[in-house]
Parts: structure tokens; C-alpha cells; sequence
């Protein structure tokens, strides 16, 4: 039996190659099997788009919940933290968990293993901790904090297998070239972040298979002409991804145009949303600390000190395009095929192309979200 067929017709198709305007793509179930301009080939259903802008299904490496749901209370929770980004346009996204105890990490990685095992949107986990520099924990609460020893390296890889894709860690502390070494081995995508790693460390961490820095800015030492840190060494060797958390307050927009200007292609925008993301202000929890959120900033109770954001992605695109002034192409490849790439699954998402996962986002001429189709199945609008 010929898989289902549905066509969408009179876009403005954006990805990693390009604009062009008129376009169809058509899916044949879960993959995009053609694309083409003019009058559309016949299909099962065809949507007509009247001009609007059609980009890939957005590809999420750093999300931590959203819809007033946390990734670490168990797998209903990051089922509903999926549902309020999938309405944002992310079709593809890791499930950050945040520094604990190995045995609640263990924990963390069974539920989004459960997740996966029945919901193609996630691509994994990405453990945010806990071998993180405590001079540079951000929200991460410090009790959980550890060097990488093989020992507790082991218990994660033991832990996350079929599941683990991504860890953050800081090269710096004892063990941490090695456990980059072991991690990278056993196929994670390595990230340095939460470091004091200067120049020389960073690039040392990425010949040892790093390929990844988490948030570039926040949570590391600075751009510094005399002294360029990890964000130097990341700018300089194309092996490596920039992840950019675009809320505004996070990193300056002209911080972020170098970024950009320096590593094209290379920077991947990233929520690093939290619960609150999608849901109202008031008191949440990351992990074991206490989050106030104020008018849309998410900080640790009490403090100054930013716990995540409430992004979504669809809100990153708007400010890379109007803010930042970027070309759109460029926008979108930094939320689809940059991410995909990042990952090692470039030739599965991230573009609108024959062979491609049947992922599509509907946007309007302001950017805003009008439907989202994720494996050849419309999820929303």
C-alpha cells in the first residue's frame, strides 16, 4: 500500500540552501519525497500556502522543559514540555537534564528513554552536568557538582546507552581530558561549557573530541583580545558548534552578530528554556533550586543569576531576523540544519530535500507560527 501523500504548495521554502519562492515539497509519509516550483504534483491532500514562509522542523540541542513541566519529573513531563515546543515549531529536540546525583541522573535518562522508545521527536539526552567547574555553575546547584572519574564516566555511559547523545563538561577539572576521550569514543557529542578553560585547554578538549560549546558566552570566560577563552578557540576551528541561547538577555546582540559574522554556520541557536517557557511567571524549580520568573526572566530565586529562559525557538528566529538582521536562510540553518549537523544527523533533518524526514514549519510573513508537520503528520495548527 503507497504511503499517505501531502503536498504543500505556493511556499516561500527557507532552509540551509536557500529561498525560493513558489515552491512545493511533497511528503510520502514520514519523508519528504520531492520538491518543486510551479503547480503542485497530485497528492492524497494538498495544502495551499498562499506565499507563507516554509522552513525544515526546527532541531533543539539544549531544552530543559517548557509548558510548566521540568525534563527531571519523569517522562509525562517531558511529554508535555515536547507538546508546548512541537506548537513552536521544534519537531526534533535532546532533553537537557541538569546536574545531580548519579543515581537521579540515571533516573533522568530512563525517562526520556521511555519517551523516545514510542515519540520519534527526541533525539536523545543531553546531560548538562555533573562534571561542571563550580567557580562557573550558573544555576546549577554546586552540592551535585564532581570531577569526571572513570568511574562515574562508566556510570553515565552505562546509563545512557541508546539514549545518551550529548554531555556538557568542563575540561579543566581532574580527569576531564579523559572522560572528553571517553565520552566522544562512545559516540556523545562532547560540549565544553560551565568551564574556566582558557585558549589553549579548549582546543586541547576539542582534539580530544569536543565538538560542541554549550550557551557560548554565558557561564565561561569572555572574548578577551589578549585573552580569548573558549569562545576564541571555538571561533577559530571549524570542527566546533556554537550553541546561542537569542532571548536578549543572554548575550548582546552585538555579541551575537559576531558570533555569527566569525563562525557562519557554525552557531546554532538554542532555547535552554525551562519550565516556564510557554507558561506564566511565578515560582518554578530547576533541578534542586528555586526559579523566579519575572516578566519572562527566569533567575535563581533570590539572585540575579539567570536559570535558563523561557524561548522557544520560532522566538529565536524573529530576533535572528530582526534584531540581528540576518539573512533568512541563514536564520533558519541556524535551527535546523547547523543543530542537525551538530549531531551527526544532518542527513536525516534540517533541510526540506527528497530523503529528507517529512518536518515542516508553516510561518507567516511576520515569523510567527502557523502550522507544524513533524514525520509527514500535521501536530499543529
Amino acid at each position: 500500500m503507497a504511503e499517505p501523500s501531502t503536498v504543500l504548495a505556493g511556499a516561500r521554502k527557507v532552509d540551509a540552501d536557500g529561498v525560493v519562492d513558489d515552491a512545493w515539497v511533497r511528503f510520502a509519509g514520514a519523508v519528504v519525497e520531492s520538491t518543486g516550483t510551479g503547480a503542485p504534483p497530485p497528492a492524497d491532500e494538498v495544502v495551499r500556502l498562499d506565499g507563507a514562509w516554509l522552513a525544515p522542523g526546527f532541531v533543539e540541542l539544549h531544552v530543559h522543559g517548557g509548558g510548566g513541566h521540568s525534563a527531571e519529573d519523569g517522562a509525562d513531563a517531558i511529554r508535555g514540555a515536547l507538546a508546548l515546543h512541537r506548537a513552536h515549531g521544534t519537531t526534533r529536540s535532546l532533553v537537557s537534564l541538569v546536574s545531580g546525583p548519579l543515581d537521579r541522573l540515571a533516573a533522568g535518562l530512563a525517562a526520556v528513554a521511555e519517551v523516545a522508545a514510542h515519540e520519534p521527536a527526541v533525539l536523545g539526552a543531553h546531560l548538562e552536568g555533573p562534571f561542571l567547574a563550580p567557580s562557573r555553575h550558573g544555576a546549577h546547584d554546586t552540592r551535585h557538582l564532581r570531577p569526571p572519574d572513570p568511574a562515574a564516566v562508566d556510570r553515565l555511559l552505562d546509563a545512557g546507552r541508546g539514549v545518551l547523545r550529548q554531555i556538557t563538561l568542563a575540561p579543566e577539572l581532574p580527569g576531564g581530558l579523559d572522560a572528553v576521550r571517553a565520552f566522544a569514543a562512545a559516540g556523545v557529542t562532547v560540549a565544553v561549557g560551565h568551564t574556566e578553560a582558557d585558549l589553549d585547554l579548549t582546543a586541547r578538549a576539542v582534539d580530544a573530541g569536543a565538538s560542541l560549546l554549550t550557551h557560548a558566552f554565558n557561564a565561561m570566560p569572555g572574548l578577551h583580545h589578549r585573552a580569548p577563552g573558549p569562545v576564541g578557540a571555538a571561533l577559530e576551528d571549524p570542527r566546533v558548534t556554537l550553541e546561542l541561547v537569542l532571548d536578549g538577555r543572554h548575550v548582546h546582540p552585538a555579541a551575537a552578530r559576531v558570533l555569527f559574522a566569525a563562525a557562519p554556520g557554525r552557531v546554532a541557536l538554542v532555547t535552554d528554556a525551562m519550565a516556564a517557557a510557554g507558561a506564566a511567571d511565578g515560582g518554578y524549580r530547576l533541578g534542586d533550586q528555586d526559579v523566579q520568573v519575572t516578566a519572562g526572566v527566569a533567575v535563581l530565586a533570590g539572585t540575579g543569576t539567570l536559570a535558563g529562559s523561557t524561548l522557544t525557538l520560532d522566538a529565536a528566529l524573529r530576533t535572528a531576523v530582526e534584531v540581528l538582521g540576518l539573512d533568512p536562510a541563514e536564520a533558519v540553518a541556524a535551527l535546523t540544519a547547523t543543530p542537525a549537523r551538530a549531531l551527526g544527523l544532518d542527513d536525516r533533518f534540517g533541510r526540506l530535500a527528497p530523503g529528507m524526514a517529512a518536518d515542516a514549519v508553516v510561518l507567516d510573513r511576520d515569523w510567527r507560527v502557523r502550522a507544524v508537520w513533524a514525520g509527514g503528520r500535521r501536530v499543529t495548527g
